[in-house]
């Protein structure tokens, strides 16, 4: 009798740590590669709300940015499908970034920017270059349908964390993002931003507040959010420095929200001091 209670116990057991083992999210890619590119070639500026890219620095280190880019290449579906949702956003942002990087690094000559890449009928973000999840793609490829078009990923703070290798971009992050500290990298991303005077402020003198194209570009993406615009850009009165009364405006909509121009120089040291 003592056997078979102690035979059920074991198979009891034995059938938990099976079903832990299956519950559990694949492991997470190991982004480090590309977070030692980082740290060594990007540096931040204007008290971390900006950053530039050393590009000769990140040619010098090609071959490591080739075998990083080779390891998100041969990440197949099947094995794709197993991260969890921080897990695969995480690596599709860094897939964007690393890729951008690799695309200013492919030309003759460097770029003033990146738009000057390509022809007017095939710019740099319909350059067919690089391979994911098994299928040739493009940067809007991966931007517009594998990030934004599904569902269980988009988060409007990944406006945030992509990189188009130019200033008016928010800064590129001298780190990888990974799974288990998206949210908090997503967050933070997203409030340095948002207190870059450059690139969003308040305009006092004419009671407008002034903000970057990207939310006129994806305003959908923030109104999904939020409802509206000037409640999603509410949630950051702070990182804005919003006075009081500009608060309760946008709050009620009565505050004029206007798009800046965007600086579309490359994101070295000298545009972005």
């Amino acid at each position: 009798m003592m056997l078979k209670v102690t035979l059920r116990t074991a198979l009891g057991a034995l059938l938990v740590a099976v079903l832990a083992v299956l519950a559990t999210p694949a492991l997470a890619f190991d982004h480090q590669q590309w977070d030692d590119l980082l740290e060594a070639h990007v540096s931040e500026h204007r008290d971390g709300v900006a950053s530039a890219v050393d590009y000769d620095g990140m040619a010098s280190d090609q071959a490591a940015l080739d075998d990083y880019l080779t390891r998100l290449s041969d990440v197949d579906k099947a094995t794709f499908k197993d991260f969890s949702d921080d897990q695969k956003l995480a690596f599709l942002i860094n897939a964007y970034n690393a890729f951008t990087v690799k695309l200013i690094l492919k030309q003759e000559s460097r770029p003033d920017s990146i738009r000057d890449i390509g022809s007017i009928f095939s710019g740099p973000w319909s350059q067919r270059f690089f391979t994911l999840l098994g299928e040739e793609r493009t940067l809007d490829e991966l931007e517009h349908q594998m990030i934004r078009g599904n569902p269980s990923l988009m988060d409007p703070r990944i406006h945030f964390a992509v990189n188009c290798a130019s200033v008016g971009c928010p800064a590129l992050r001298p780190e990888a993002y990974t799974g288990d500290r998206l949210d908090a990298q997503l967050a933070d991303s997203t409030r340095r931003f948002l207190s870059d005077r450059r690139r969003n402020r308040f305009d006092e003198e004419d009671q407008v507040l002034r903000v970057s194209s990207i939310f006129d570009w994806y305003e959908e993406d923030f109104e999904d959010s939020a409802g509206s615009l000037g409640d999603y850009l509410l949630q950051y009165a702070d990182a804005l420095a919003l006075p009081a009364q500009a608060r309760r405006d946008l709050e009620a909509g009565d505050l004029p929200i206007r798009f800046l121009d965007y600086d579309w120089s490359l994101n070295i040291g000298s545009n972005n001091p």
